[in-house]
């Protein structure tokens, strides 16, 4: 993508129904990078997340999210730019009548992969990467929390996003499995994504410094962190 970008926006408005909930948002994000997004409830944080995913449209200003213009994005694309983005959620999302292989299975088909050789390899490959290659034949009801999060975690990975949204992935969590998944989190960065993770727990701001957005009165402004 062209100077590594996975979004940029400039001067954009963002609203919900007919308020204004986002004004003058300006945001560039590389493959690479790492930025929490913070902001109280009803800050804009959820909404500024659905626009990058395509749930509902910029309302002015220019952007482009893993290529994709956000000012004019249609229905019909809103699936191909998903393709490009692996979404992490605070409550895992797992198809529960499913083992965790069938699970990825389910993703892989529904997003149009075929060859069952390229399907078992790539399940293989996202499950190595959140270190559960032996947890394949497992139903959800027989993992932990911070397990059912690795799953979710290499579920975001299956069709090699450029783009890795989280919305509260540790919010669900213990502390010391908070730790280990925004460990494991962090250090996916490493796979040439960008990455964002909205977070209202400062602790692991702290243990995992990085660039901070934050959400406040309409605006998103960069923090300055000092650790």
């Amino acid at each position: 993508m062209e100077n590594n970008h996975v979004i940029t926006i400039a001067e954009g408005t963002i609203r919900h129904k007919e308020q204004v909930v986002l004004s003058n948002v300006n945001v560039q994000v590389n493959k690479g990078d790492f930025i929490y997004l913070i902001g109280k409830t009803g800050s804009g944080k959820s909404s500024l997340l659905r626009v990058l995913y395509g749930d509902i449209m910029m309302h002015s200003g220019s952007g482009t999210v893993v290529g994709h213009n956000l000012t004019t994005l249609k229905k019909k694309e809103v699936p191909f730019l998903r393709r490009k983005i692996g979404i992490i959620f605070q409550d895992f999302q797992l198809l529960g009548d499913r083992s965790v292989e069938d699970n990825l299975r389910f993703v892989l088909k529904a997003t149009g992969w075929k060859g069952k050789k390229e399907i078992n390899a790539q399940i293989e490959k996202v499950l190595s990467l959140v270190g559960l290659s032996n947890k394949n034949y497992k139903m959800p009801h027989q993992l932990s929390g911070g397990e059912q999060q690795r799953v979710a975690i290499a579920r975001a990975f299956l069709n090699n996003p450029d783009l890795i949204l989280a919305d509260e992935p540790t919010g669900n969590l213990d502390p010391e499995t908070a730790d280990e998944i925004m460990q494991l989190i962090f250090s996916l960065k490493e796979e040439n994504v960008g990455i964002i993770m909205a977070t209202h727990d400062y602790r692991l701001i702290e243990r995992f410094p990085s660039k901070i957005l934050k959400c406040a009165d309409g605006q998103i402004n960069e923090l300055k962190i000092t650790i």
